[in-house]
């Protein structure tokens, strides 16, 4: 039995008003124990050990909603390019060439920078996903997994076997950290029948879907000349959003798409800065939220924005929608909780998002004793204003520290990055010579 006390200021992200100025947080192996003001451990609470961080904020750790954590092996290689031709042109073909081995490294690079920047869970769509649960375990994180599925393609009956194979093996595996999902990757690759078997074996084995949706314009344009429809209306009509679906992007979406997605409780994974930079739009996330709709916040792979940064992508996130709408849209602290309890919502974790008792102990702690943090009237601006990746100090993960004093505990981050490089040369040099 292992007993912690964290005593700082405490964001526990249970309600607007909650905040610890002087707080402490008591946690018993992986599970949270107590929450409150300095002073407000129960009796007979005696920690083995003591982090006293006053000028730290402790939060929940952050949830990534989507992201490729591989495609870190392609960062820089194909920027600058609209959606199409950057898939086509650059990235299938570069992908096409990733070993299985490859692809354990670049997720390994990818879990540093997440570790680094604050993120303890992700929500990840690629290939040889085995590889990607791996290289989880071993780093200590949380995630949930699907294989990416292209229907159309020439592996797609196989591709669906191995999200069916990733199930048996890596549901529920590190004590529950790993979950899985299938990932049929948009309406536009994936033809009706090949959605509708993805879907029964979905339900045959009681987990999500994990889809892109409504990402650019040409995706409309695409659906409309094929089915006269939306891509939201498509994929209803189809029955596909009857059970836990993640919708990535969802930039491009009607009145009816947005009543579509609140009707069937479809969770929205919002990626302002690779919409952004692949000039896909703007996700009309502030319709979504008065709706009704769960959103969380994914930063995409790290070939289409270039980082990993929960905190640039709630700065971002915020920015774009009082750009689009006007400077109260999205205030600070529901952009937090899209980063937090709503990216647990949206990813099916249970006890899982917010510090209160009997939720998982998966924090970090903010070291705010930087001058980009004076004065400090109103810590949840700061964090979304003025925060980034560097300000991160420690990290938990089920009540394990993953990293302490900015240095990472289980990962070799030297032995990682000199893989990347060597690796995505390699690829670089046969495809460019």
């Amino acid at each position: 039995m292992s007993k912690i006390l964290i005593r700082a200021m405490v964001l526990p992200m249970t309600g607007p008003d909650a905040f610890f100025p002087r707080g402490e947080i008591g946690i018993e192996d992986q599970r949270i124990v107590f929450v409150g003001e300095s002073g407000s451990a129960p009796a007979g609470f005696v920690p083995d050990r003591i982090l006293e961080l006053p000028n730290d904020v402790v939060m929940p750790g952050l949830i990534n909603t989507h992201t490729h954590a591989a495609m870190t092996l392609l960062r820089g290689y194909a920027d600058d390019l609209p959606l199409m031709p950057w898939l086509k042109e650059k990235v299938w073909p570069f992908e096409d060439r990733l070993t299985d081995e490859d692809i354990y490294w670049g997720t390994s690079l990818a879990l540093c920078e997440m570790v680094r920047s604050g993120t303890t869970t992700m929500l990840d769509m690629y290939a040889s996903m085995d590889q990607v649960a791996e290289a989880v375990l071993a780093a200590g994180t949380r995630a949930v997994l699907s294989r990416g599925l292209i229907g159309n393609g020439p592996n797609g009956e196989r591709a669906l076997q191995e999200n069916i194979e990733l199930v048996r093996r890596y549901h529920g595996a590190g004590d529950g950290r790993v979950s899985i999902m299938f990932g049929p990757h948009a309406p536009y690759t994936c033809s009706a029948d090949y959605l509708r078997k993805v879907k029964i074996e979905a339900d045959r084995l009681n987990v999500g879907i994990h889809i892109h949706v409504a990402e650019t314009q040409d995706e409309i344009n695409i659906l409309r000349d094929q089915h006269g429809k939306t891509p939201v209306q498509w994929l209803n009509e189809l029955g596909l959003f009857s059970g836990h679906v993640v919708a990535a992007h969802c930039v491009h979406l009607t009145p009816q798409d947005i009543e579509i997605l609140v009707q069937h409780q479809v969770y929205i994974a919002h990626n302002a800065e690779s919409n952004m930079k692949l000039s896909s739009g703007t996700a009309p996330i502030t319709d979504l939220r008065a709706r009704g709709a769960v959103v969380g916040l994914g930063t995409d792979g790290a070939s289409s924005n270039n980082n990993l940064d929960l905190f640039g992508e709630m700065r971002s996130a915020a920015f774009q929608q009082k750009l689009r709408v006007d400077s109260t849209a999205l205030p600070a602290y529901q952009v937090l909780e899209m980063a937090t309890i709503g990216g647990a919502q949206t990813l099916g974790l249970e006890n899982v998002g917010m510090l209160a008792p009997g939720y998982k102990a998966d924090l970090i702690t903010i070291d705010m004793d930087q001058p980009h943090f004076y004065p400090r009237f109103s810590i949840p601006a700061h964090l979304v204003y003025a925060a980034h990746a560097g300000d991160v100090r420690t990290m938990m993960v089920d009540g394990k520290f993953i990293m302490e004093e900015r240095e990472l505990l289980t990962m070799d981050v030297g032995r990682i990055c000199q893989e990347a490089e060597i690796r995505a040369k390699r690829i670089s040099k046969e495809l460019n010579g």
